[in-house]
């Protein structure tokens, strides 16, 4: 097999999926890295939302990346698939499964119909318009309207989720079910973007009025590349969940778009796998900066290490400013440019090749002239 970069690639991404199937089995500690043993339950729970926010980073990436299109409100389907979920097994008692696909047609029928109006605004007034649709629905659930719970939220009721999503020894399940997700909406994100359809919303993204000449329905390619990034979303927020159990207000927040759009651009815009290490990282720094900001021995330190490294905003704030300022096309882009240095060319670095004057046929017998001597060389042979 050939030692490319697509290779390597595929090597890489194959170890790592093999490594993250064996994690629940591993019992390795990394100090204050982690909650605990990489097995323990803080540690599982903890990889868990690391995984949604990767495969909700990539379902962005379709949108933003992709397309083009910069979705402020990429958050409103994940919380639409959280939320539904949960209300459609409490207030409507419906079973569990039934409950999952009516989330996923609520999230769908949604994805299409928001899209689509806020697609009558291109450029800034798209972005605009999905802004206005998650301060909607922050509003919605916030005043507890239809029963969402407010500030508070809600919660699955007792024997509503499946056996082997309840209870902390079943921990590794959900883990499982959040790793499962990432590997399916990759899959089927690196699908989508292979296609046909996948090139014409890049040249879309690149010169839309350029693809309408060229005879493009830019509309519906559009309309066709957000509803299905906004309806992975929505599974995305179903899986979320059922690992939480349950759905909180702060996932339909503007604060939570932003985020998204953070580790799409921490990662690399238009790249999928480093939408993915982009939302890996940003949810981790996210989650962890804060308990390494009350650590045991973190008021010893002197007060110019102190004061900034318990403000864990500041700290992530200054990660990412590194990032744009170091590595302006995200993460994916050192590493793509890293290996592109190290696989130069054979014939970039050797030597143009001398040509050498072959003999015709006609001229068999017959001695080539001497082409390298100078004029004061050649001598005349006319009488």
């Amino acid at each position: 097999m050939r030692l490319d970069r697509r290779n390597v690639g595929r090597l890489v991404l194959a170890a790592a999926l093999v490594f993250a199937v064996l994690v629940p089995q591993l019992h390795l500690t990394f100090g204050v890295l982690l909650p605990g043993p990489l097995d323990s339950v803080g540690s599982m729970n903890l990889l868990a939302i690391m995984l949604v926010a990767a495969a909700t980073a990539v379902t962005l990436d379709i949108v933003f990346g992709y397309a083009g299109l910069l979705s402020l409100g990429h958050a409103v389907y994940f919380g639409v698939g959280c939320y539904s979920v949960v209300m459609f097994t409490g207030l409507a008692s419906l079973d569990f499964p039934m409950a999952v696909l009516l989330a996923m047609l609520t999230t769908l029928l949604l994805s299409v119909i928001g899209n689509a109006c806020a697609l009558n605004l291109s450029g800034f007034g798209y972005a605009m318009a999905t802004l206005a649709l998650v301060q909607l629905l922050a509003i919605f659930i916030e005043r507890g309207y239809a029963g969402s719970g407010g500030e508070v939220g809600l919660t699955y009721s007792l024997g509503v989720l499946p056996d082997s999503f309840t209870g902390l020894v079943n921990t590794r399940h959900l883990y499982w079910l959040a790793l499962g997700t990432l590997v399916v909406v990759y899959g089927l994100a690196r699908w989508a973007v292979s296609t046909q359809a996948g090139s014409i919303w890049q040249a879309i993204r690149e010169n839309p009025l350029r693809a309408q000449v060229l005879g493009v329905n830019v509309y519906a390619y559009r309309l066709a590349a957000a509803a299905f990034g906004s309806f992975l979303a929505g599974v995305c927020g179903i899986v979320y969940s059922i690992v939480m159990g349950g759905a909180n207000p702060s996932i339909v927040e503007l604060t939570y778009s932003l985020g998204l759009i953070l580790m799409v651009v921490l990662g690399g815009r238009g790249v999928l796998w480093g939408a993915m290490l982009g939302g890996l990282l940003y949810t981790y720094l996210n989650l962890r900066l804060a308990s390494v900001a009350t650590a045991t021995g973190m008021q010893d330190l002197p007060d110019v290490l102190r004061v900034p490294l318990t403000q864990p905003k500041f700290l992530l704030g200054v990660v990412f400013v590194l990032v744009i300022l170091f590595v302006p096309g995200g993460l994916a882009s050192a590493v793509t440019a890293r290996w592109r240095t190290r696989r130069v060319p054979a014939t970039a670095q050797s030597p143009e090749p001398t040509t050498q004057p072959t003999k015709r046929a006609s001229d068999e017998g017959h001695e080539q002239p001497d082409t390298a001597t100078g004029p004061e060389e050649r001598v005349s042979t006319q009488p």
